[in-house]
């Protein structure tokens, strides 16, 4: 495949669903020169799922590779076993080997939702971590100082505050940036967060005299709560995996400010029709929700296809503005035979504690078979068939 120099493209890569770079002009030049460069992404198995806000980098590095440019993937389920201290105020909980493994077994097909799998180079850095002896960490840990790497504005924080950094912490950056030394990066690529990660590769590069790496960043996707980015950590994720019904609930439930930077950054419909639809929103000619089913649709179709599209969308009009049941109503095995709401919906998995579920009832958020039930102190037969509503478009069958 020959490297494609067009200058659109290049300027679409650049500037669209970037915030960063480092350093601006060599890596424009780079794309322009023909040359096929390889381009690095690291992701940790910290959890099983990759998410939209996953889905933001992994859309950049398809876009190298439409260039022709060599995409490479590299699963840390090496450095895993340490994790990465961006923006952490602790240590993070350590991982087992057997649960990185369990994170990381869908992580390619998930992957391939967004990028070619076919046509990329897919490493573990266990590959060449795992195979080194104790002389190379202390030959990787002598070339750098205690002072640049405790320099690090997350590690001055924890530190001012009374807070341990572990010497793990310390060799995380150095070991990430070796990543790029052993597969040769021209480019590496990341959320912002990981901006001084991403610099360090840089320096490690230096260290062992490769040329150093551009290094372009993305914007960090806001989850649906609205505040925070993306986590699975924090529980404000839509899973690249999700069903299309429930992935279109989730994103028609993001707020209307949000829109535009779905939009942006995990679609690819061209900027001046989204600047039409803010156009139309600002003169009254469409209502937010309007746009907003735009944009769900749009996501949902990228990683479901068209008709699974389609009928989620038309769920969720039946749902939320016609009051019937949705079509797909995940079942719940319940073992006893009655129970109070609470009870019930913590055994649904419906309610994160008794106290929320108390909550919802009171507040008139719980159906059960389209009845409204606002005192959770009464018992409910527990029969195969049972439909109970959570708000407006929570539904679980009862087995």
């Amino acid at each position: 495949m020959e490297i494609n120099t067009d200058p659109k493209k290049i300027n679409e890569l650049l500037y669209r669903g970037a915030k960063m770079f480092f350093e601006e002009g060599n890596l424009k030049e780079k794309l322009k020169s023909g040359k096929r460069l390889r381009i690095k992404l690291g992701i940790d198995p910290t959890a099983a799922d990759l998410h939209l806000g996953h889905a933001v980098v992994l859309r950049k590095l398809r876009q190298f590779q439409d260039l022709g440019h060599v995409a490479v993937l590299i699963i840390g389920d090496f450095t895993t076993l340490i994790g990465d201290p961006s923006g952490r105020t602790a240590s993070r909980p350590p991982l087992t080997e057997a649960q990185i493994r369990d994170n990381m077994k869908g992580y390619i097909n998930q992957a391939a939702k967004v990028i070619d799998v076919d046509k990329a180079e897919i490493h573990y850095n266990s590959e060449w971590f795992g195979q080194k002896p104790m002389s190379f960490l202390m030959d990787l840990a002598g070339r750098f100082t205690v002072a640049r790497l405790i320099e690090r504005e997350d590690f001055q924080k924890r530190l001012k505050e009374g807070l341990d950094v572990s010497m793990l912490e310390l060799l995380y950056p150095l070991l990430q940036g070796y990543d790029s030394v052993a597969i040769d990066a021209d480019v590496e690529l990341g959320g912002y967060d990981q901006c001084l990660n991403l610099l360090f590769g840089r320096k490690v590069q230096r260290a062992f005299g490769k040329p150093e790496q551009d290094v372009l960043m993305a914007p960090l996707l806001i989850g649906v709560d609205g505040k925070k980015k993306m986590s699975k950590s924090i529980g404000n994720y839509i899973g690249l995996d999700e069903k299309p019904a429930k992935m279109y609930e989730q994103l028609m439930a993001v707020r209307d400010s949000q829109v535009w930077e779905y939009l942006d950054l995990l679609t690819d419909m061209p900027s001046d029709k989204i600047d039409g639809f803010k156009k139309d929103i600002d003169s009254g000619r469409k209502h937010p929700k309007d746009v907003k089913m735009v944009m769900a649709k749009e996501i949902v179709e990228i990683y479901n296809g068209e008709e699974p599209s389609k009928a989620a969308e038309e769920d969720f009009i039946n749902v939320t503005q016609k009051g019937k049941l949705p079509t797909d109503i995940p079942t719940v095995l319940v073992k006893e035979k009655s129970l109070n709401i609470p009870d019930l919906l913590t055994a649904l998995g419906s309610a994160k504690s008794k106290g929320e579920a108390r909550r919802l009832c009171e507040q008139g958020g719980v159906k059960i078979d389209g009845k409204p039930r606002v005192d959770w102190r009464e018992m409910t037969e527990v029969k195969s068939g049972t439909i109970v509503q959570i708000g407006k478009s929570k539904f679980f069958k009862v087995k």
